[in-house]
């Protein structure tokens, strides 16, 4: 027994030897939450209070499990292969293979992944003869699935109109058809576990016998529907020991309910509050910033984080000129520390916004540094990117049969497997592409629509209507008409995909300033073409090139959200911004902001050793220049935590007023002003010197338009 109590600090210690009652445990980032759940079961074991059979550990991921049983199992000489220790899907999956017949479901029941779900969503619309384009099956996918997350069947969900009416009667087809052909979705996995419960009395009454200690690991992420189930298998008389951070609560678009712990207090009635403050990972300037920045939430529960190790080397504060000049600070850091002999691998470079990453990647391929995205993958090789690029491999070149087979049916236009097979039939026999024998099958004149006509038509409206136009516009012309951004303004998570295609349209205004002078009009051929072509060469290089090995030291870059859970020696963060971080959504979002602080807290404590902040002046962002003012989350923390690095933004930016004379006059960065021929717009910038002191206004989203209106004239706009 000592010798598994060995180490715990005062706090750890009382949670690991708590009584038999029901116990919140707030866990700081780094603060041991892991050893401390492990521990609290090995001594349950230990003490004969349970057998390794009558508890239940609930965790967010497969590998959370299986560390958990691994640290068991080196604590204690049991066999813990037949322990309930598993994600929420698992432990639903184990019990309905057990109890199948009072669940409904054929022993050999089959699960859908998203892809397989989806498949059966478009077969239901198909029986149902309901609109494809209307209804948009991904928008169908998400409504299932977030019904089903609230543990709402079709039957109690409310229809407003026709559209949710609809929604409503393919939710209860699509149950039936899963029901006849003996198969569940991810989400189902959890609602039938639970409705079985709920139903079936003496199941539910030998479970909540059997298991007598709960333990949940990272309960701030829990949803509706698992808070119910965990209450339902908990019964009056088990022991719930949940440990979670509701600082570190940041998955609110998935479902995830921070109030779940505030409830789980009043709903068992929890006497033991344990707050895990200690933190072994960060020196205590790190500490310091997150906490004055969690400290501006309300409606927490309440924690400081400290260390006994040193305070370590102040944050440092880089505000670039723009979003190159950040990331060539960043890349040039990145270097000194490499050089110095730290590893890549311990480097982290996070970001809110996936379509960040593309300024970064670009900067670190040209500099040759290898780099790893982590959960997610490289700009140029996200799905929507590929796609783009396909439309616009086709304008350069309709014969490119890859880049048409990507295309034709995305977004689905009704061309299936059959029509493409007899297609490729007709190309083989006239020793054609697969473009030629699409014209050739839909004649001179092809109508608008569906079907292979449909795409013929709209490809020569494509090719047509890039004549004469810029690379940025061409993409921009290119993702409008073809359907892709409409298609994914319809998809739960489709915000960050129309962001990745906007930033498309930034890399290749980027590319046309620093190649575009290469393709004159004498050296032969269509310069626009020639900038096309080497665009698109462009882009598959950087797709092909520097994603690291597996096993290579390699920088990794990631999101804020995917890095919960990690913790390097050295992060940089990008884009300390207003709109950006915190993101301007949020604002819109019913305690939004909090959820970006929560955010912000989780991305600061991923440090271990050092931390640096960046933020940019301007940032080219949906295809235009955007003026940026710091984010407040920098003004949240203490100046004697910060060190500030010279900008180079003097020698860098276009002559302008001096600070002091611009933070006189009465119009600031980002405020509205009208013009009678240009309508509404947003103030940018300034230029010229005190005696003659130039406003920049942007007007429109049309593109990129100065208008130089002299001082003494603007109080007459």
């Amino acid at each position: 027994m000592t010798d598994i109590l060995a180490g715990l600090n005062d706090k750890q210690l009382e949670a690991v030897t708590l009584p038999p009652q029901s116990a919140l445990i707030i866990a700081g980032a780094g603060s041991g939450k892991t050893r401390v759940l492990t521990t609290r079961i090995a001594w349950l074991i230990q003490t004969g209070q349970i057998s390794p059979q009558g508890l239940l550990a609930v965790t967010f991921t497969n590998k959370a499990a299986r560390e958990m049983l691994s640290r068991l199992s080196a604590m204690l000489p049991i066999n813990t292969r037949g322990m309930w220790v598993g994600t929420f899907h698992g432990l639903c999956n184990r019990f309905l293979r057990a109890h199948h017949r009072e669940a409904n479901l054929p022993a050999t029941f089959q699960i859908l992944d998203s892809a397989d779900q989806l498949s059966a969503i478009k077969r239901v619309m198909r029986a149902l003869n309901i609109d494809d384009e209307k209804y948009p099956p991904k928008q169908a996918q998400n409504y299932i699935n977030n019904a089903k997350e609230e543990g709402l069947r079709a039957t109690r969900m409310e229809a407003y109109d026709k559209y949710s009416e609809t929604l409503r009667d393919l939710y209860a087809e699509y149950d039936a058809q899963c029901q006849r052909e003996g198969v569940a979705d991810f989400a189902e996995l959890l609602l039938r576990c639970y409705e079985t419960l709920s139903r079936e009395t003496a199941l539910r009454e030998h479970y909540q016998t059997r298991f007598r200690h709960i333990l949940v690991d990272e309960f701030q992420d829990t949803n509706r529907l698992q808070y119910q189930w965990l209450k339902l298998l908990a019964g009056q008389g088990s022991a719930m020991f949940a440990v979670g951070d509701d600082d570190q609560s940041i998955y609110a678009f998935r479902g995830a309910r921070v109030g779940n712990m505030l409830e789980f207090e009043k709903d068992f009635q929890v006497k033991n509050l344990i707050k895990l403050e200690q933190n072994y990972r960060s020196h205590s300037n790190i500490l310091d910033a997150a906490n004055a920045i969690i400290t501006h939430n309300r409606n927490r529960l309440g924690k400081n984080l400290w260390t006994a190790d040193g305070a370590g080397e102040p944050i440092r504060v880089f505000e670039a000129y723009n979003d190159q000049d950040e990331a060539h600070y960043i890349v040039e850091e990145i270097k000194m520390l490499h050089n110095e002999g730290q590893s890549l691998g311990e480097i982290a470079l996070l970001y809110r916004s996936n379509a960040q990453s593309r300024v970064l990647e670009h900067a670190l391929f040209t500099a040759g540094l290898p780099y790893r995205v982590y959960g997610g993958l490289r700009f140029f090789e996200r799905a929507e990117i590929k796609h783009a690029l396909a439309y616009l491999r086709l304008v350069a070149n309709p014969d490119d049969d890859t880049a048409l087979l990507r295309v034709i049916n995305f977004p689905t236009r009704g061309i299936g497997a059959r029509s493409l097979e007899q297609l490729q039939e007709i190309a083989r026999g006239q020793n054609s592409s697969l473009w030629q024998a699409a014209v050739a099958k839909s004649g001179a004149q092809p109508k608008p629509g569906r079907g292979i006509e449909g795409f013929v038509a709209l490809l020569r409206l494509l090719r047509d209507g890039c004549v004469g136009l810029t690379l940025p516009e061409m993409i921009d012309q290119i993702t409008t008409h073809s359907g892709l951004r409409s298609h994914y303004q319809n998809e739960k998570e489709g915000e960050d995909r129309i962001a990745n295609l906007d930033e498309l349209v930034n890399a290749a205004i980027a590319f046309t300033q620093e190649h575009g002078g290469d393709f004159a009009e004498s050296s032969g051929g269509d310069p626009q073409q020639q900038l096309l072509t080497a665009f698109l060469s462009f882009a598959s290089l950087e797709a092909g090139e520097h994603q690291a090995d597996p096993g290579r030291d390699a920088l990794q870059l990631m999101t804020v959200h995917a890095a919960k859970g990690l913790e390097f020696n050295t992060v940089f963060i990008s884009g300390l911004e207003e709109g950006l971080f915190p993101h301007e959504q949020s604002m819109l979002e019913t305690n939004g902001l909090e959820e970006e602080r929560r955010l912000m807290y989780v991305a600061i404590t991923r440090a271990r050793r050092r931390l640096h902040f960046c933020h940019a002046q301007s940032r080219l962002l949906h295809g235009q220049v955007r003026y940026n003012i710091p984010s407040r989350f920098l003004d949240e923390i203490p100046d004697a935590l910060l060190k500030r690095i010279n900008t180079r933004a003097e020698s860098k930016a276009p002559t302008s007023a001096p600070r002091s004379q611009t933070a006189a006059h009465p119009w600031r960065i980002g405020q509205a002003v009208t013009h009678q021929k240009f309508g509404q717009g947003v103030v940018v910038g300034y230029e010229g010197n005190a005696n003659d002191l130039r406003v920049q206004v942007n007007f429109g989203h049309a593109g990129m338009k100065w208008l130089a209106m002299e001082y003494a004239k603007l109080t007459a706009v």
